[in-house]
């Protein structure tokens, strides 16, 4: 399984076995990361009217479209190339400067290599005790790590702390390349975490499989694509 970190929400799944997907593609111009040029199978999205993470057309390969949050809406649950999706709905920062009312959005889960994947949309509450559940057994967590506009720091650990993820990589935070004022570098969150436990990839792909998870929480800090 190699995976790509595009900037901001968007990671791109190549597995040996199943679908390429792509989650939460943004505009290029509104977040400042470089267009995504892979095609994919499938592209998930966590929203349909948030340029940041449901811009699946301006993905190639006439990939399949699945809305996490439509899928959250409609019995939680929707299968397409053969992977199970399972959503949960979550709202956006209730004082989002953008909006007068928070956007609604999917977190969302699926299997690919027999490795369960989560990704959490961009929720921007503490997380309820039913959307705390949905990431019980998790190998690897896509995590908002940047507070403002998403959850708070405080809040994410709460939730990474009881479901233990066997592998943690943070996405939406401040970089070089996304810069909004009051959101956090990537060393506020990892201040959360002993650094034997952090790793980094140096770059913007990574290759894990099965027997390469680890057997407690570890962080992978990954660069994004130039």
């Amino acid at each position: 399984m190699r995976i790509t970190w595009y900037g901001h929400a968007a990671f791109g799944l190549d597995p040996e076995s199943g679908p390429r997907i792509i989650t939460d593609p943004y505009t290029p111009e509104g977040v400042g990361y470089a267009p995504i040029t892979d095609p994919a199978d499938m592209v998930i999205i966590s929203s349909d009217d948030d340029s940041a993470h449901c811009r699946a057309d301006l993905i190639s390969g006439n990939p399949t479209v699945v809305n996490a949050l439509t899928v959250a809406q409609s019995g939680g649950s929707q299968t397409a190339h053969g992977v199970e999706i399972t959503a949960i709905e979550a709202a956006e920062w209730d004082h989002h400067p953008e909006h007068e009312v928070p956007g609604q959005n999917g977190m969302y889960r699926f299997t690919l290599d027999g490795i369960k994947f989560a990704h959490m949309g961009d929720v921007g509450n503490p997380l309820t005790e039913a959307q705390q559940a949905f990431f019980e057994d998790v190998d690897v967590l896509f995590a908002l790590a940047g507070g403002y506009l998403t959850i708070e720091l405080p809040d994410l650990m709460e939730m990474v702390h009881r479901v233990k993820p066997k592998l943690v990589i943070p996405m939406h935070f401040r970089t070089l390349t996304y810069r909004p004022r009051n959101t956090m570098w990537i060393e506020s969150f990892l201040s959360h975490f002993k650094d034997e436990d952090i790793d980094f990839s140096f770059g913007p792909t990574a290759e894990i499989t099965q027997d390469t998870l680890p057997g407690r929480t570890r962080v992978l800090v990954m660069d994004y694509v130039r």
